[in-house]
């Protein structure tokens, strides 16, 4: 009996010791580093195929904005996305050493167009106290703050370990940019998604909340 109390012990401090497993690969290995490295350095369809699966596209909707699509970069995307940045000399050995030292993160992005129901003018509030005020004003260039983005690993809720956003432009060959949307940008330790799934909710302002789900047993 004693034996067999003493067995299980030792199988319980074992699986306690296990650290988690991860669906996509984090901590990238050498190997996987070279991969990322080789796939990027390709420049070809099969790159656009790869990112295929990293990637949500959402049809636009009836009214509001168009929340048009979802990113999830895993380490190994990124890598694959900064290799393919380099046309020039860039070694495989080069490589190795660029990644040696970061610190692996999800990167997760989402882009938002203006639409005609929701669009780069607004009215202007102040023309109910000046008659002399324009009736339109611009949107204002940081109106993604307005939108609310949640995460989750399974059913768990994340924080981001750092957020921001930035304004999209449409410039034409001769005439000036006009604002057409905004990306949202998040990143999170790799090592917080350890679930098989990830679910990234947005929250806009005036219309329908979208969720998309991403199958990370799926994704490198």
């Amino acid at each position: 009996m004693r034996h067999v109390i003493r067995l299980f012990t030792c199988l319980l401090m074992v699986l306690c010791m296990t650290p988690p497993a991860f669906t996509f690969d984090t901590p990238l290995s050498d190997q996987a580093v070279r991969e990322a490295y080789f796939l990027g350095q390709r420049h070809d369809e099969s790159v656009v195929h790869f990112f295929e699966g990293y990637a949500r596209h959402l049809p636009p909707p009836k009214s509001g904005p168009h929340i048009s699509s979802v990113v999830f970069l895993t380490p190994f995307a990124q890598f694959t996305q900064f290799s393919g940045s380099y046309v020039g000399n860039y070694s495989a050995q080069q490589a190795l050493l660029d990644h040696r030292g970061q610190e692996e993160t999800v990167k997760i992005t989402v882009e938002i167009y203006l639409t005609a129901s929701h669009g780069a003018l607004i009215a202007n509030p102040a023309t109910s106290r000046s008659r002399s005020a324009s009736a339109l004003i611009p949107r204002l260039y940081d109106f993604w703050r307005d939108f609310h983005v949640q995460v989750y690993n399974g059913h768990q809720l994340l924080s981001p370990s750092d957020s921001g956003g930035h304004p999209l432009y449409r410039c034409g060959r001769f005439g000036p940019c006009r604002p057409r949307g905004a990306a949202i940008d998040l990143e999170f330790p790799a090592k917080a998604f350890a679930s098989d799934s990830a679910t990234i909710e947005v929250l806009p302002p005036q219309g329908e909340p979208i969720s998309v789900d991403f199958d990370l047993t799926s994704l490198r």
